[in-house]
C-alpha cells in the first residue's frame, strides 16, 4: 500500500472518531433534576451514595444530565422524600425504602426487614433473583421506580441508655428504630420513634427518647451518640443490610432517553459497590475508637434475639395475611432467603466462621 495513502486514509479515520463524540453529544438532551435526599450533608457515606449517582451520570454524559443531591430538610424533610416524587416537586429521591412503611409495609423489602438478607443476598434478589420486577409491580402503584443504589451491609443494634439484659427490658422503651422493625419491637412493648438521622441527637441528649439506631460506627461516631449512651449494641437484627434506593418519577423515568436510563442505573449500581466498599473500610477504625473513648460495646441476649425473630415472623404472616401487596412479595422473597441461606451455610458461613475463630485464637497467644 502506499505510504502517503495509508497515512492519509489514518488521518481521516482518526477525524471520524474525533467528530463522532462531539456529533453523539450533540443529540443528547440537557436534563437537570433534583434529588431531595433522607440524609444530611454531614455523612459523607450515606450521602455520599446519592452524591455519586450524580457525579457518575454528569461524567458519563459528559455533563448533558445533571441529578444536583439536596440534604435532608433543604428542599423538603428527609422523611417525606417519596411524597415529593409521587407529586412532582422533585425528579427524584435518594432514601430507605423502609421510612415509607406508613404508607405500606411492603416499602420494607425495597430497604430491609428484620431477620433479613444480608448484602450479598439483597444485591442477589434484587439485580438477579427477580426481586426487582416484583418491587417494580408495586412502585408503580405509587408512580415511582426504585432503583438500588448504595448499601450499609450489616449494621448495628443502636445506643441504650441502660442495658438489655432480658425482654421484659424492652417493655416502655422509646427506641428510634426505622422501618418494620419498629412493628416488630411494639409487640414486644418498645414504643417505636421513627426520627430522621440529623435530629436523633438531640432527641436522644434531652431523653426524649431512651435508644436510638442509625447505622453503624463510622457514621454514629460523627453524630455523636456515644457523648449520650453509654450501650452500644449488636447487631442489628432488622438490617442484616440495608439497601438504600433512588425514587424517580415514574413519569419522569419515561421521559428519559434509553440510554440516560442506562446510565442512570449504572450509576446507582456503581454507587451500590462504592458505599459498600466505604463502610467496611472506615467502621473498624470507627469502632475501635469508640470503645478507646469507653463506649461499653454489648451483644443483644439470645433470649432478647430469639423473641424478636419469632415475633417477626408472627408479623409477617399477619401482614399477609390483609395486604395482598405484602404477600406476594413476601412469598417472593422468603422463597429466595431459605435458598440461599441453605448455600450460604454450607460454603461461606463455614469459611467465615473457620478464619474468624482461628484470628481469634492467634491473637489471644
Amino acid at each position: 500500500m502506499d505510504r502517503r495513502r495509508f497515512i492519509a486514509g489514518g488521518a481521516v479515520a482518526g477525524s471520524a472518531v474525533a467528530l463522532a463524540a462531539p456529533a453523539l453529544a450533540q443529540t443528547m438532551p440537557e436534563i437537570r433534576w433534583r434529588c431531595a435526599s433522607s440524609f444530611p450533608r454531614s455523612l459523607d457515606t450515606i450521602f455520599g451514595a446519592g452524591e455519586h449517582v450524580g457525579k457518575r451520570v454528569a461524567a458519563l454524559t459528559d455533563g448533558k444530565f445533571q441529578i444536583r443531591v439536596f440534604p435532608a430538610g433543604e428542599l423538603v424533610p428527609g422523611l417525606e422524600v417519596a411524597n415529593a416524587v409521587q407529586g412532582g416537586s422533585v425528579e427524584c429521591a435518594h432514601t430507605a425504602s423502609y421510612y415509607f412503611v406508613g404508607k405500606d409495609p411492603t416499602f420494607a423489602f425495597d430497604g430491609a426487614i428484620p431477620f433479613g438478607l444480608n448484602m450479598r443476598q439483597m444485591n442477589a434478589w434484587l439485580q438477579a433473583g427477580g426481586g426487582r420486577e416484583v418491587m417494580r409491580e408495586f412502585f408503580e402503584g405509587y408512580n415511582m421506580v426504585s432503583l438500588p443504589a448504595g448499601n450499609t451491609g450489616a449494621q448495628m443494634g443502636g445506643w441504650f441508655r441502660k442495658e438489655i439484659k432480658t425482654v421484659e427490658d424492652l417493655r416502655g422503651l422509646k427506641f428510634r428504630v426505622g422501618g418494620f422493625a419498629g412493628n416488630v419491637l411494639q409487640k414486644l412493648g418498645v414504643v417505636p420513634q421513627q426520627i430522621a438521622g440529623g435530629d436523633i441527637y438531640p432527641a436522644l441528649e434531652k431523653g426524649t427518647i431512651d435508644a436510638a439506631e442509625w447505622v453503624g460506627p463510622y457514621d454514629d461516631e460523627k453524630l455523636g451518640f456515644n457523648r449520650v449512651a453509654p450501650y452500644y449494641y449488636y447487631p442489628g437484627w432488622w438490617e442484616g443490610c440495608l439497601n438504600l434506593s433512588m425514587f424517580v418519577s415514574k413519569a419522569k423515568w419515561d421521559e428519559l432517553p434509553p440510554l440516560y436510563k442506562e446510565v442512570l442505573e449504572s450509576a446507582c449500581r456503581d454507587s451500590t459497590i462504592e458505599t459498600m466498599a466505604k463502610y467496611d473500610v472506615q467502621n473498624p477504625p470507627a469502632l475501635r475508637r469508640l470503645v478507646a473513648a469507653g463506649t461499653q460495646l454489648r451483644p443483644f441476649p439470645r433470649e432478647v434475639m430469639q423473641a424478636c425473630y419469632r415475633a417477626a415472623f408472627e408479623l409477617y404472616d399477619e401482614t399477609a395475611a390483609k395486604n395482598p401487596a405484602f404477600k406476594k412479595v413476601f412469598e417472593h422473597w422468603k422463597a429466595f432467603r431459605d435458598t440461599e441461606y441453605q448455600w450460604f451455610r454450607v460454603s461461606e458461613n463455614t469459611f467465615d466462621s473457620f478464619v474468624y475463630f482461628m484470628q481469634a485464637q492467634e491473637q489471644r497467644r
